[in-house]
């Protein structure tokens, strides 16, 4: 099996969202081996592709669970997929989230075509402000995450949330989110799984279907720019399209190998 590590929302190394992606050319190896995989790997997701037709299949796994969606590990197989044959400018993979499209773009940008998570406003459960150590202005839940809109820009980048009281919450994760400076970007965010084995991720695409339906909704704004404020930092360009949204950023390989087993 051929294997790779592709930084994922950057255009520089070691920044973004550090994605392994592995090919698989017979057939899906037993669950339990890919997950031993990216555990080892232990890096915020793996995504294996089985290259196969019509379409190609693609799963995803964090370092403990296999994941239900999964935008960085999307990116990164499209991105090598790409750089290994030029022509496939436009693929579509088939996941347990439905079909999913990619597109390179001229600007070597990759642009993901996602179902769109238009939260439902809940009332601010008191676990959450613990969870933060803040307050939470307001809270809605999506799909799979919880979110939870803070004061300030400021407030998302110091956030030193209980990570321990988060894991017991009932969600994948927690999007902490808050609007952006205006000149930069329209809004910012952190995401939290520790219950899925990943403390705080790097930049999380997926969550950003649910980021660009809630901020669409306040900016009343269809196209905006979102900006994750981990210690790695990633840019997601989100365009809402009815029950679709497009989220497009850049990608960098830093490592190509050879599982030997």
């Amino acid at each position: 099996m051929r294997i790779f590590t592709v930084d994922c929302f950057s255009d520089r190394p070691f920044s973004g969202n550090p994605n392994a992606v592995g090919l698989i050319s017979s057939a899906w190896p037993r669950e339990e081996w890919l997950q031993q995989l990216a555990a080892e790997v232990n890096l915020p997701a793996t995504a294996f592709v089985r290259q196969v037709q019509p379409l190609p299949e693609l799963r995803w796994f964090s370092p403990n669970s296999e994941l239900k969606l999964c935008g960085s590990g999307t990116l990164a197989a499209a991105h090598i997929l790409s750089e290994l044959d030029a022509g496939s400018a436009t693929m579509t993979f088939a996941t347990c989230a439905g079909q999913l499209g990619a597109q390179r773009e001229p600007d070597q940008r990759i642009t993901l075509d996602f179902p769109a998570d238009d939260p439902h406003p809940i009332p601010v459960p008191l676990t959450i402000s613990a969870a933060l150590g803040t307050t939470a202005l307001a809270a809605a839940r999506g799909r799979y995450d919880l979110l939870a809109e803070v004061d300030s820009l400021e407030v998302v980048r110091e956030l030193k949330p209980d990570l321990a009281a988060m894991a017991s919450l009932d969600m994948r994760g927690l999007i902490v989110t808050a609007g952006g400076n205006k000149e930069d970007c329209d809004f910012v965010s952190r995401y939290f799984a520790p219950g899925a084995g990943i403390d705080e991720d790097p930049v999380t695409a997926s969550a950003h279907c649910t980021l660009g339906a809630y901020w669409s909704t306040k900016l009343n704004k269809t196209v905006m720019i979102g900006r994750q404020l981990s210690a790695r930092g990633g840019r997601v360009d989100v365009r809402l399209r009815g029950g679709r949204v497009d989220l497009s950023g850049r990608a960098v390989t830093v490592t190509r190998g050879e599982l030997v087993i």
